[in-house]
């Protein structure tokens, strides 16, 4: 957590939650990581914060927890680490990706992050082979302070959100930004209007500078 202290992330959300509630969510952590295999590495937990800055976050690409398989999860949203093949959902994203924009292989989204888009769980921690496992613990309450925070800068944001999950926190969003909204890309709803939305694209031409979502390349 020293690392997410050092952000422009945590005094704004200090000031917004309290230091009782990081006081809760380091007794948190220590309790499920002493107790078992959690996802991501307890180093990684605040990653997402720690690769794209409050100041300089122009998309939202929100998750609902982390991917609960042994090597995947990496502490951003949908990223896997180089070598790690890629899962189903990201494998449908970078498909909508090709047929928007053009093609890309590299499964770690770093390079995404370091861009200014903020890849968020709503859910920061997960139990091995156990998905939705720490939902409802104590990770909503940061991550909804996260969206409110961003919905009420006056710089344009966009908000991409996946599946029904992610839409319920459309009223945490102020006026002036850009929401896109379609089916999760899991294999279960990707056909239902997932393919064909063309986020990269609609982004790209609501930002002043565009995101290279092709680059690979931190």
């Amino acid at each position: 957590m020293e690392r997410f202290k050092e952000t422009d992330w945590y005094p704004a959300l200090q000031a917004e939650l309290g230091s009782a509630y990081f006081e809760q969510v380091e007794a948190f952590m220590e309790e499920v990581y002493e107790k078992g295999l959690v996802f991501p590495a307890r180093q990684d937990v605040f990653r997402a914060f720690e690769c794209s800055s409050l100041a300089q976050t122009r998309v939202v690409i929100l998750g609902q927890d982390p991917y609960h398989g042994e090597g995947q999860a990496d502490g951003l949203s949908f990223s896997v680490p180089t070598g790690v093949p890629a899962p189903p959902s990201l494998r449908n994203i970078f498909k909508e990706l090709e047929s928007d924009i053009g093609p890309r292989s590299v499964t770690d989204l770093s390079d995404w992050a370091q861009s200014g888009v903020l890849l968020l769980n709503s859910v920061l921690t997960v139990e091995a082979g156990q998905a939705n496992s720490h939902q409802g613990r104590i990770w909503e309450v940061l991550t909804d302070a996260v969206i409110s925070l961003l919905g009420r800068k006056t710089d344009p944001i966009v908000f991409i959100l996946w599946g029904k999950f992610a839409q319920k926190k459309k009223p945490l969003i102020g006026p002036g930004h850009m929401i896109l909204k379609s089916v999760h890309p899991s294999p279960l709803s990707a056909y239902r209007g997932f393919f064909g939305s063309r986020p990269f694209s609609k982004a790209n031409a609501f930002l002043e500078k565009p995101i290279d979502w092709l680059g690979g390349k931190p």
